[in-house]
């Protein structure tokens, strides 16, 4: 998987990291047990600072998109409360649909660019997510 940080952008670069960390889970290039690189290896391929990359993993792992192993590092491993998860996202949606609003962006075609989103991904767990 290739990270992408932009630099100029507004958003911190550990958000961006954990973003494209997730982005590569949801889209199957990262997949449960896989190992991330050492946080010195990823802050000097990346060219950013390593306590950086650290708080970019600590968060990931307290959403309980990682597990941090002695011996391996970091590695794949989703583990969630999906009442606590439902939560969270129902939060950051409320936020996003009142932009929306607010934008003159309609019922329809927000549902249209959910549900376009929602399909470009390839999360092989995904199917087992929608059954529960």
């Amino acid at each position: 998987m290739i990270i992408k940080i932009d630099f100029n952008s507004d958003e911190a670069i550990y958000i961006q990291l954990r973003n494209q960390i997730v982005m590569g889970i949801a889209t199957s290039q990262l997949t449960v047990g896989d190992s991330l690189p050492s946080v010195r290896q990823l802050a000097d391929n990346i060219g950013i600072n390593m306590h950086t990359v650290n708080k970019a993993y600590s968060v990931l792992r307290q959403e309980g998109y990682i597990k941090l192993d002695r011996r391996k590092g970091a590695v794949i491993a989703i583990d969630y409360d999906q009442v606590l998860a439902s939560r969270q996202i129902m939060a950051m949606l409320q936020s996003v649909l009142a932009e929306a609003i607010c934008k003159n962006i309609g019922r329809e075609e927000v549902h249209d660019m959910v549900d376009d989103i929602y399909d470009s991904f390839t999360c092989r767990g995904r199917r087992e997510y929608d059954e529960t």
